[in-house]
């Protein structure tokens, strides 16, 4: 018998693709999501670039070409526990991948009313998995996608273990005694702030429930392709390249295809860490078949392929595609230089060998940029959200209420 494993958010960027890999590998799916970050890009007048299908057209078109079956519940997890609970009761899932938070974080600054819808959201929407897994008494591996941005970004050359740091602290008796704490947080947004507040979640439910819970730290995901998402035209998967959601490697791309100067913030020399869109399920799935035993400390892995600077990353793609770089001011309140070491040796022993940057796949982003570029708004390409200063336009509980509303 297959295991049954729900996909929150599987709708989404890294869900849908994750939820089809899970699918072709044998897992009974269910997407559980609310569908707005559909409604969210036709409020930032910014669709996906690739043509998404409707979630009906999408799992017809699976089934045809793969010959599986993937369910969907439309819920809205962070505002509907007794449903949630309900569903959880009825599928008893033995995991659950947990995709289902407000992503960008850019759009977590833009102004007051984002910043408490992403708090809202992401918080409750974890907190209600939590609570519900523990509730029902489940045996239910929780993974969920964190981010590596919850260790900040000011780097000072050492290398980043996986979500641990062991310490030895001095009693007054000068008898020092070993710990293994969290590394320190130090978020740049509030949706990493919510990603760094979500750990203290797992943390307490590991230990006080004896949850099995896997936080998987990520880098910036590129590509938009996988295996199974390439089998049909409808299974396509999101291209997401405005001033919020975009990856800053997504924005670059649309910004040469359009023959528009690379646009990079500050000096460039911020330094962020990357991972193939194909070896994010990969890892989803490579989790999902080494899960922690219950009463186990959460298993925290960081989901990374490879390092770059910003500006090294707009000469790669200027190198690629002939465009010309074009500095300009940071939006972010950030350190102008830094470097970041990662350790990812959990699922190099798992086996990962990932895709680098410069070996694949650029080619086939900057195609996809070019082939549906007539549906891009380039409008709304540049980063307008501001780190600091008055917030200004609609009011904040309007356009919060709007945001979610269904």
């Amino acid at each position: 018998m297959s295991k049954t494993v729900l996909v929150l958010g599987g709708d989404g960027f890294c869900g849908w693709p994750t939820s089809l890999h899970l699918s072709a590998k044998g897992y009974h799916v269910v997407i559980v999501d609310n569908f707005v970050r559909r409604r969210i890009a036709e409020d930032l007048g910014a669709p996906s670039l690739t043509p998404i299908a409707n979630i009906d057209k999408r799992l017809d078109s699976w089934k045809k070409v793969s010959g599986h079956d993937i369910d969907v519940v439309e819920l809205d997890v962070a505002q509907n526990y007794t449903e949630l609970r309900r569903l959880l009761a009825t599928v008893k899932p033995d995991a659950i991948v947990h995709f289902a938070e407000q992503r960008a974080a850019p759009y977590s600054m833009r102004d007051a009313a984002r910043k408490t819808y992403t708090v809202d959201n992401n918080i409750n929407g974890t907190h209600n998995v939590l609570a519900a897994i523990a509730e029902l008494r489940l045996d239910t591996h929780l993974v969920h996608l964190g981010t590596m941005g919850v260790y900040g970004y000011d780097g000072d050359g050492l290398e980043i273990p996986e979500g641990y740091l062991d310490v030895t602290v001095e009693g007054p008796d000068g008898t020092r005694y070993p710990r293994s704490i969290l590394y320190p947080t130090k978020p740049g947004s509030i949706y990493h702030l919510t990603k760094s507040m979500d750990q203290l979640m797992f943390q307490f439910y590991a230990r006080n429930d004896g949850l099995k819970i896997t936080d998987l730290h990520q880098g910036i995901v590129w590509g938009t392709q996988t295996e199974e998402t390439r089998l049909d035209p409808a299974l396509i998967n999101r291209f997401d390249y405005d001033g919020d959601y975009g990856t800053v490697l997504n924005r670059f791309l649309m910004q040469a295809a359009a023959g528009h100067p690379l646009t990079v913030h500050g000096t460039g020399g911020q330094t962020r860490a990357f991972i193939n869109i194909q070896d994010t399920v990969r890892c989803i799935a490579l989790a999902l078949g080494s899960p922690p035993a219950s009463g186990d400390a959460v298993r925290i892995i960081n989901q990374v392929a490879e390092t770059h600077r910003v500006r090294d990353l707009a000469r790669l793609v200027a190198e690629l595609t002939g465009a010309e770089i074009d500095f300009v001011d940071n939006p972010r309140v950030e350190a102008a230089e830094n470097d970041l070491a990662v350790s990812n040796a959990t699922f190099k022993n798992l086996g990962l060998q990932p895709i680098m940057l410069r070996d694949a796949l650029l080619t086939e982003t900057v195609d996809i940029a070019l082939r549906f570029l007539d549906r891009a708004n380039l409008a709304t390409v540049p980063a307008t959200a501001l780190w600091k200063g008055p917030v200004q336009g609609d009011d904040p509980l309007l356009v919060a209420s709007r945001v979610a509303a269904e």
